[in-house]
């Protein structure tokens, strides 16, 4: 019997995210009661490698689920914006795509006005000023090389 990876394997068919999301929704509910499972884990346990263990599985938890969300924020913008492409299609007009940068800079604008409406801006700020000074002063010539 000859095995195949459905990864490269034409008769899988191809990659379609919305599918995915949808054929494989009740994948949610039962990350949710494992995360919470973890969490009452957590607030038990007494051993300090185990509490360890654990509070880095929550973590790692949390980290799929944000990045789930933004990966699901960025798939709904690139519709709404392939959606207003076909409607100005049917109204006669040219197609206009965006470059990458100019999806990169929506991105960003809209993350700035998603940490000023949460009151995280300023400390977001602060935090790249520091890490742009030390990139800076890496990047200057050492005194004992003068």
């Amino acid at each position: 019997q000859v095995q195949r990876d459905p990864r490269f394997d034409d008769l899988s068919g191809e990659y379609k995210p919305e599918i995915f999301m949808k054929t494989y929704s009740f994948l949610d509910s039962i990350k949710k009661q494992e995360k919470e499972m973890v969490q009452k884990q957590l607030k038990k346990c007494r051993n300090v490698e185990q509490k360890e263990k654990l509070q880095w599985l929550l973590n790692r938890m949390t980290q799929q689920e944000q990045a789930q969300k933004k990966q699901q924020k960025l798939r709904e913008r690139d519709l709404s914006l392939k959606r207003q492409q076909r409607v100005l299609a049917k109204k006669g007009k040219k197609p206009f795509f965006l470059k990458k940068s100019e999806k990169w800079k929506l991105e960003l604008a809209e993350k700035y006005a998603e940490l000023k409406r949460s009151g995280k801006l300023e400390s977001f700020l602060n935090k790249k000023r520091k890490r742009n000074a030390i990139k800076d002063k890496r990047n200057l010539p050492s005194q004992k090389n003068l």
